[in-house]
């Protein structure tokens, strides 16, 4: 069965190489976003599929449309199926009539919950305390498709973007072989997703980052994590623009019989657990913080260098 893999950034990547060793399966081709200008003399650099797919496939594709060029560069390859997962663009019905068996995707989540764009994220945001990854077929409508495997992944609460996303990546790779195999073999199961029960997930923006400090420390704790590694959450302070990197809800008694102060004051900054701050709910200890343009700081060391911090009022 020949296959072509669909993918863009690294939580793909695991599963391309997965593809790779399974004796089934001819990987014809890699397709993945074109190459993007970064760094200070904005030199091209491939999506992490990109790169990694030079080491394993001779034919890799980055067309900035799926157009007739492109159709016809897939078609040439004579492929059988096609695997997607983050990929970054929809298949339109002229595309997916090139593979005779479909497409098939992975998505980070336990469909049909989180059906969209941002899976990872929701799952944290709404602090969820399972997720999972679902094989699905590609169909018309997004994250709509038949279910061909379904596995959990439980959370701890203390995940990020970017661990739960290695976590995903993992549980993927782990999972598509088998998936691969019972196509191949004419085997694999279908079970229709019920859209009853569908909810949706949206694209992450910089705007969903700012901080309301009016929020508890929970929702403002969550929301730190889900925007790591971007966009990062973000405050003002004193007129500068202040990422919080890493915090934590204060468990503690400390501050039991103070009476609630405004949301967004810095209430000390002496303390083990980091720099405590009131929330509309609880108190944030921050403990990783950068200003705008400067390097990430330990919360003892930003401290150094911002002394008038503590009882200033961030967000304003």
């Amino acid at each position: 069965m020949r296959v072509i893999f669909a993918g863009s950034p690294a939580i793909a990547v695991p599963s391309l190489e997965a593809i790779c060793n399974i004796k089934e399966i001819e990987l014809c081709g890699v397709l993945t976003n074109p190459d993007t200008p970064k760094g200070r003399h904005g030199a091209p650099v491939p999506t992490e599929v990109g790169d990694a797919a030079e080491k394993l496939v001779s034919v890799i594709l980055k067309p900035a449309k799926l157009d007739v060029a492109a159709r016809e560069q897939v078609s040439a390859l004579k492929p059988d199926l096609l695997v997607s997962f983050a990929y970054g663009r929809l298949f339109g019905p002229k595309f997916l009539s090139l593979f005779p068996l479909g497409g098939i995707n992975i998505h980070p989540s336990l469909l049909p919950k989180y059906r969209g764009p941002s899976p990872l994220q929701a799952a944290i945001l709404n602090r969820d305390t399972v997720t999972g990854i679902t094989i699905q077929t590609l169909a018309a409508e997004m994250d709509c498709g038949d279910i061909l495997a379904a596995e959990q992944l439980q959370l701890t609460g203390r995940e990020t973007a970017l661990s739960l996303g290695a976590l995903a990546a993992e549980k993927a790779a782990q999972m598509l072989p088998d998936v691969l195999k019972k196509i191949a073999s004419g085997t694999v199961q279908k079970t229709a997703q019920n859209n009853d029960l569908a909810s949706y997930c949206s694209l992450v923006s910089k705007e969903d980052s700012i901080i309301d400090w009016n929020k508890s420390a929970f929702e403002i704790d969550a929301r730190i994590r889900a925007f790591d590694p971007w966009p990062l959450c973000r405050t003002i302070h004193n007129g500068r623009e202040l990422y919080i990197l890493k915090a934590d809800v204060y468990k503690g008694g400390d501050f039991s019989e103070i009476p609630p102060k405004k949301p967004g004051l810095v209430l000390d900054t002496a303390g083990k657990h980091g720099i405590m701050i009131q929330t509309g709910d609880g108190i944030l200890c921050v403990t990783e913080l950068q200003y705008q343009a400067k390097k990430a700081l330990f919360w003892r060391d930003f401290l150094n260098g911002a002394r008038d911090f503590s009882g200033s009022l961030l967000g304003s």
